[in-house]
């Protein structure tokens, strides 16, 4: 089991995860030329994605997933929220899969986990992958933790959590008050403490990877993310990764 990113932030975000034969593509907010480049870069061409998994309907994760659908044929799996936000998108596309009440699933030999988040969108969810073995949690796009997140992400062997600012960052920032009660607020965006706190309350003996994701450009650094992540580990700084906006991260092998 591996995986790696295309790019993650607010102005796209994208996830390979592969198990043996089978690749997804967790959301697609890149245009179809930019994620070909970038699927490009990880050695994969777009006609290698099984499947792609959506976690709800910002821009940021889903403006491309239509199109790269319709070109190559790639069913589409979301919730029945995301689904009403973005039907006109999605009206046209012949393998759209509902996923029903954030019930387990599989897609050839990836183990799918949803679960529900506390943001501001219809009917979020965030995910799980697994080969029956080995877990890889992502956490992004969630305002706060809550004891069922905690639960779904304690025994996960790699975690990719959102890191998207720092509280004193955006406080002192020059985001208008409304932006910041919104990506501060309970349904907005996970900051630096409050994910390592997360980090801290969980299970962390079989973690091989920790990526520290969707860091706002203006209210973060990587180094601040790391830091705090690395000392709810007790880890040197750089074994944290970080998923960067333009280049995403190259691919994580999990044994």
């Amino acid at each position: 089991m591996r995986f790696a990113c295309l790019g993650s932030g607010s102005r796209g975000n994208g996830l390979v995860v592969e198990v043996a034969n089978t690749r997804l593509l967790l959301d697609c907010g890149f245009t179809l030329k930019e994620t070909v480049i970038r699927l490009m870069r990880l050695g994969l061409e777009p006609g290698m994605i099984d499947g792609i998994v959506v976690t709800h309907e910002h821009d940021d994760h889903v403006s491309g997933v239509a199109r790269f659908a319709r070109k190559f044929g790639t069913p589409v799996w979301l919730t029945h929220g995301t689904l009403r936000s973005t039907r006109k998108a999605f009206a046209l596309l012949p393998r759209v899969n509902i996923i029903e009440d954030y019930q387990r699933f599989s897609i050839g030999d990836i183990e799918v986990e949803p679960y529900p988040v506390p943001h501001d969108a219809q009917e979020p969810a965030q995910f799980v992958f697994g080969d029956g073995a080995l877990r890889l949690g992502v956490l992004t796009d969630t305002g706060c933790s809550t004891p069922h997140i905690e639960a779904i992400l304690r025994h996960c062997h790699a975690l990719v959590l959102e890191c998207n600012h720092d509280a004193q960052m955006l406080a002192n920032g020059n985001y208008p008050q409304s932006l910041k009660r919104r990506v501060g607020g309970r349904l907005g965006h996970l900051e630096n403490a409050a994910s390592a706190n997360l980090l801290a309350s969980l299970d962390c003996s079989r973690l091989q990877h920790v990526i520290a994701a969707h860091l706002s450009q203006k209210n973060n650094t990587p180094l601040l993310a790391q830091t705090m992540l690395s000392g709810a580990l007790n880890c040197e700084v750089d074994w944290i990764g970080v998923a960067d906006q333009s280049d995403g991260f190259s691919w994580r092998q999990l044994l």
